[in-house]
Order: structure tokens, then C-alpha cells, then sequence
């Protein structure tokens, strides 16, 4: 029977994890488990940097961004014996489990930590939106509404001076950020992982679209893929169009959650909970087809998730 929970946000933050926490720690308290709050993330669990949380502590932050209890990216953790160390730790404070709030990596953190005997939950949470076994991750929305209100700022001032402009967006190896926001910014040209073109058709379709009369253009990129700098270099020289590159950078993991951000958020910590105690674990949590669901951790690292799906790629190949 599991009477104390440990939380704790790991990797990169993302805005929804202070209401990710509220949701475990108010569940777990209404349900007659001593919760406890793990500063740090994994680095955290093996410094021993834990503390005991109660309604008070989380009574003022689902409005707000990042995460209170601080995140860190611990690579030693990979080690057996730091996670020995770590799980020694929970033991001493009598932890039965634990819930994890993060990314893919925070969810290798869990998984080894299930093998090793440990009751063990994860919650997606990452702007990139790019783990399997969910529809969306915590975040994904408030950075979505953040690129695209910097976009339409920067579209007012390409239009101005009759520019092309490179917007850079977050998302590592994903490009669903990148493809639903050149969708909502009404953007002329997007390039992701999944359909990355060569930097010689770029400029073929930009020069289509100047001879067309067409006077600014938005290109919208995933990091990763170009030095945009130097990509803005390239097309204006073969254009003789003047082009500027923005990279949004850490901006888009930050602000106060969107609703639908804070919503998930709650209904995924409160079942968190609620399948720990009730014996499972090695689990992570997702939403589909707007319904909160349970799958193994270990089956959702070995695969890849498809987000830029083919109703999106048509839809915007038809608008960019």
C-alpha cells in the first residue's frame, strides 16, 4: 500500500508543470498519501534534496511558468550506482513512489528506476510535443500561442520593409511546432525534419513567388536544420531580396500556461495518482482523442512519434 509520493520535474522546462505538481500533490493529500517535493530533478533524488509538500505549498503556482521545484539534466544519472544512491534516498524518507514530469529523458530516468523496483509514473511535459503514447504534452499549446504572437510581430515588420524574414522554432527532432504554426501565422514557406527541402529550392520557390509580385515571405524552420544566419546569407544574395533570421530561443518555453495547458496538466498528475496507488507502474501518462490513458514507458521510448501527420503536411502545403 503506497502512503508517500515523491514528484519531481526533470529536463527541459516547459509552462504546465507547476500545474502538473499541484495535480499530484493535491490528489495525493485528498487521497491520505504524505507527499514530497524533490528539488532539481533526478540531481535532486541523488543529492537527497527532499522535501515534504502540503496545499499551502502549491496553493499559488498553476498559473505560472516553469516549475517551482526546479529542473536540472543530470547525465550521471545513467549509472546504476547513482541510482541505487537515489533510490536510498527515497527509502530513508519511507517513499513508496514516485511521479516523474518531463521529456523523453526524464522518461529513460523513470523507466530504469521501475526496473530497479520502484513504483514509477511519468507525465509528459515538453514544448516539443514529440513523445509517443500521448496526443499532446504539457506546454505544447502556451509555446504554440507564443510563436505564433512573435511571428505575426515579425511579419509586421518584414511586410514594412519588403523582407524576407527566418523565424527559427524549438523542437529538436520533431517539427509539429514548426508545421501548426506556420499554419496558424499564415507562413509562405516551412521546413521541418520530416520534409526538409535543399536551400536551392528554397530560393526557386521564393523566386516563383517574386515573380508573382509577392513583396515579404515568412519562412518558418525547426532548429537544427540550417544555421539560419547563414541560410538568410544565401537566400538573400541568390535573391537580391533582403532577409533577417530570428531565432526565438528560450522564450517559447517560458510564460504562464494557456488553459488547455493547465486542464491537461491537472487530469494527467490527478490519474498519475490514482494508477500508482492502484498497483501500476513503469507507466506514462497520455491523452488521446481527448481521453486520459495509461502505457508502458519502455514500449513508448522504442518508438517514434509521427506527429507532423499527413492531414497537416496536405493542409499546409496548401496554404504555404
Amino acid at each position: 500500500m503506497i502512503k508517500k509520493i515523491g514528484v519531481l520535474t526533470s529536463g527541459g522546462d516547459a509552462p504546465g508543470m507547476n500545474a502538473a505538481i499541484r495535480g499530484v500533490v493535491i490528489t495525493g493529500i485528498k487521497l491520505g498519501i504524505e507527499m514530497f517535493g524533490i528539488k532539481n530533478g533526478f540531481l535532486g533524488l541523488y543529492e537527497n534534496r527532499i522535501q515534504k509538500l502540503n496545499v499551502l505549498n502549491v496553493s499559488n503556482i498553476i498559473n505560472k511558468g516553469g516549475t517551482f521545484l526546479g529542473t536540472s539534466r543530470f547525465p550521471k544519472f545513467k549509472k546504476k550506482v547513482n541510482r541505487i544512491i537515489a533510490i536510498k534516498n527515497l527509502q530513508k524518507k519511507n517513499i513508496d513512489a514516485l511521479v516523474v514530469i518531463g521529456g523523453d529523458g526524464s522518461y529513460v530516468g523513470a523507466q530504469k528506476l521501475s526496473s530497479m523496483g520502484l513504483s514509477c509514473v511519468s507525465i509528459p511535459s515538453t514544448i516539443d510535443n514529440d513523445i509517443v503514447g500521448t496526443d499532446y504534452t504539457i506546454g505544447y499549446y502556451t509555446a504554440l500561442e507564443t510563436i505564433v504572437k512573435s511571428i505575426d510581430k515579425i511579419r509586421d515588420t518584414s511586410y514594412s520593409h519588403n523582407r524576407i524574414a527566418i523565424v527559427e522554432i524549438m523542437g529538436r527532432k520533431c517539427g509539429h511546432l514548426t508545421l501548426l504554426s506556420s499554419i496558424a501565422a499564415g507562413c509562405e514557406f516551412l521546413i521541418i525534419p520530416e520534409t526538409k527541402i535543399e536551400k536551392e529550392k528554397i530560393v526557386i520557390n521564393i523566386m516563383k513567388k517574386l515573380n508573382k509580385n509577392k513583396k515579404s515571405f515568412i519562412i518558418v524552420i525547426t532548429e537544427n536544420l540550417y544555421n539560419v544566419k547563414n541560410l538568410a546569407k544565401y537566400i538573400e544574395k541568390k535573391t537580391k531580396k533582403e532577409t533577417r533570421a530570428t531565432i526565438l530561443g528560450h522564450v517559447q518555453r517560458g510564460g504562464s500556461p494557456v488553459v488547455y495547458d493547465r486542464v491537461l496538466a491537472t487530469r494527467m498528475s490527478s490519474y498519475a495518482v490514482k494508477i500508482l496507488i492502484h498497483g501500476w507502474s513503469g507507466r506514462c501518462i497520455g491523452i488521446r482523442n481527448e481521453k486520459i490513458v495509461h502505457s508502458d514507458i519502455e514500449k513508448s521510448l522504442n518508438k517514434r512519434k509521427k506527429n507532423s501527420t499527413q492531414y497537416w503536411l496536405n493542409l499546409s502545403k496548401k496554404l504555404c
